[in-house]
């Protein structure tokens, strides 16, 4: 998110879905879910209720978009450590980390997204909900498939560690009990593919 000087200019240029989600980021990133309502991203995104509703049936419908939003950009980071690294597996789960540990910074200050959001959402079946589980699970299914590839001895119990360091970082970023967490999470995760290597891999 752009500093709050600039921010008037840039959001006048976002057609209006654009700039509702723009607005619906910011106040649910600053002050949860629940206590965010409909009229107040309305008054941040400088358009009305009513125009919100033309593009969102419901706000759990704009609070769903907003996490595909989310976690589209975390799939993008597999694509781009495959697209880096075609054809070197624990080089990809490498920058997969690297993703992680970089945006650590910004959770420090807002926390993360998918975990915010989960605290607010304790029905299972909260669409938003559901877009957080659909998109852990395919992120679980991408690395299980490049420690597959990297022919790691155990791959799966290599992706259940990566997964629950990278997960934990965020948690200990957000939580502050855990310094320079993003060089400890690049060495435990190298530790981990050092580990499971195979002999023939």
């Amino acid at each position: 998110m752009e500093s709050s000087a600039r921010r008037p200019d840039r959001v006048a240029k976002l057609p209006p879905r654009e700039r509702i989600l723009d607005a619906a980021e910011e106040l649910f990133q600053r002050e949860g879910i629940r206590r965010v309502g409909v009229q107040a991203i309305a008054d941040r995104a400088e358009t009305t209720k009513m125009a919100i509703y033309r593009h969102f049936e419901t706000k759990d419908a704009l609070v769903a978009e907003w996490l595909r939003i989310v976690a589209a950009d975390y799939q993008a980071a597999f694509d781009r450590a495959e697209a880096e690294h075609p054809g070197r597996p624990e080089e990809q789960i490498l920058g997969v980390a690297r993703f992680i540990a970089q945006g650590l910074p910004s959770i420090s200050h807002r926390g993360c997204p998918f975990i915010n959001s989960l605290a607010e959402l304790p029905d299972r079946s909260h669409p938003a909900r559901q877009v957080i589980e659909q998109h852990k699970a395919l992120q679980a299914r991408r690395m299980a498939g490049m420690c597959t590839e990297a022919r790691l001895s155990d791959p799966e119990q290599a992706t259940a560690e990566i997964t629950f360091v990278l997960e934990g970082a965020q948690v200990s970023t957000q939580n502050g009990s855990i310094d320079q967490v993003g060089d400890r999470v690049l060495r435990i995760v190298e530790g981990i593919l050092e580990r499971h290597r195979s002999p023939r891999g």
